[in-house]
């Protein structure tokens, strides 16, 4: 929050002392009576100029005299009141659709929590091959990708805003998502219809409304039944911001249900100990570690049932790189052997997955959404026509981003799921499917982006919420 501008301005007073300035003797001071009273001549028409002339000098004085203002018909003439500088007057809309280059003119965005590092005695120096990775991600450290971030991590910020104050029981989850989606781009000030405008700045994956025992990657899509949320429902919202892909992937979970407070109170606690265990050179392991710790210490009870919060064994928080969602390195939420370190310069999504049920997720039915395999060629070979316009849209406005069919028909793509089944067949276009726990168990999700920088981590993605 900035400062208020002063709201009191001085008002000069040209005509004499300030109004603080009294006269010594008591009544009014002379000659006021004419002025308030008008022409004082008596009979004679007031034709006399040289009278005139005094009473104009009679009411000139009086009024340097004086500290009231002239009286007309009786009344005081109102005092001027200093106006009051406005400051910005431009707020967000509810639902978001005020740019947020609009709402910060000057460009530059608010920087995430900044957490110091844990002291690391044990060989803090960094090999050869390490300080080459380093050397290679040198624009980290520039000021345009950290405000780019910053930016992204604010659009994050106010729309999950809204999602929590406005997503309630009776909503379909298609309501819920487009409207997500749409606040994302409006605050960007980018539709996302023209070729290329999704590979500047957009959503970074589609957004995940998954429910109860459906752990992670559900998004409604065309031709699946249309689901409404209830009152008993756990719902984890997974959604995520890119500017220039460079991805702020945060996401929280929301229920209506007091019962369930603890089983999200485990998982934002395990969430939020893997970020203070995060640091240059610390091990992967080590972070799995104390996450399982913090998040299996907790109990949760459901219809006179206590059970075990459990950390989810078979997903992981991971790296992300330039358009890469998934960066190649993965932290577990339990315990391991990986003694691969974190290193300066890198982006880390450190979230957590709890669950009441057996803490291993297995393939849903349908599909979340498809990625392009970052090593697929620039152009397919494919006999199917529509294969290959298929994959020119995907190149145009995705790349390596993971979408879904709802985007693909906001585009006006048509007929392609031969095209698409074709493509994801030859390894190109990878699908991912829905992961759940066994029916009947409820999970939980918390994440945040954090940047590991050379003094300290910042959690680019931190609220007032999580």
């Amino acid at each position: 929050m900035g400062s208020k501008t002063p709201t009191h301005d001085s008002i000069p007073n040209n005509n004499g002392p300030s109004s603080s300035t009294k006269l010594s003797t008591g009544g009014e001071p002379r000659g006021t009576h004419l002025c308030r009273d008008g022409d004082s001549s008596l009979g004679d028409g007031g034709n006399d100029d040289d009278d005139d002339d005094d009473q104009r000098q009679v009411c000139g004085d009086t009024q340097s005299l004086t500290t009231q203002p002239t009286l007309t018909n009786g009344s005081k003439r109102k005092k001027r009141k200093s106006k009051k500088r406005k400051a910005s007057s431009l707020k967000q809309s509810c639902p978001p659709r005020v740019p947020l280059s609009d709402l910060f003119p000057a460009g530059q965005y608010p920087e995430g929590e900044i957490q110091c590092y844990e002291p690391n005695v044990d060989n803090t120096a960094r090999s050869t091959a390490e300080e080459i990775r380093y050397l290679s991600r040198q624009q980290l450290h520039g000021d345009s990708f950290l405000n780019d971030y910053r930016k992204a991590a604010e659009i994050h910020r106010q729309i999950r805003q809204w999602t929590q104050e406005s997503a309630r029981p009776g909503q379909t989850l298609t309501e819920i998502a487009v409207g997500i989606e749409d606040g994302v781009r409006a605050l960007l000030d980018n539709a996302g219809l023209e070729p290329g405008s999704c590979l500047k700045s957009g959503l970074a994956f589609p957004t995940g409304l998954a429910l109860n025992n459906c752990v992670a990657h559900y998004t409604p899509n065309p031709g699946q039944k249309e689901i409404t949320l209830k009152a008993s429902d756990v719902m984890k919202v997974d959604f995520g911001v890119h500017i220039n892909g460079w991805i702020v992937d945060s996401a929280f979970t929301m229920s209506f249900d007091p019962t369930y407070d603890n089983l999200l109170a485990a998982v934002k606690d395990a969430t939020n100990t893997g970020i203070k265990n995060a640091g240059v050179d610390t091990r992967i392991s080590d972070v799995s570690a104390a996450i399982q710790e913090a998040m299996e210490s907790y109990e949760v009870a459901i219809n006179g049932k206590t059970l075990p919060v459990k950390a989810v064994r078979n997903i992981s928080g991971h790296d992300i790189k330039q358009y890469q969602i998934h960066g190649g390195k993965s932290i577990p939420f339990v315990k391991n052997n990986d003694q691969t370190k974190m290193e300066e310069g890198e982006v880390f999504a450190i979230e957590t997955f709890g669950t009441t049920g057996r803490g291993y997720t297995f393939d849903g039915d349908g599909v979340y959404g498809y990625g392009k395999n970052p090593f697929a060629p620039a152009r397919v070979a494919s006999p199917l026509a529509s294969a290959r316009s298929l994959y020119r849209t995907i190149n145009e406005n995705f790349g390596t981003i993971v979408f879904c069919r709802r985007y693909l028909e906001r585009l006006g793509v048509e007929r392609y799921l031969a095209g698409m089944n074709n493509l994801v067949s030859k390894g190109i276009v990878e699908m991912y499917p829905p992961l759940m726990d066994v029916e009947g168990s409820y999970s939980a999700q918390f994440e945040h982006t954090i940047l590991l920088r050379e003094k300290g981590k910042e959690v680019i993605s931190r609220g007032n919420d999580y």
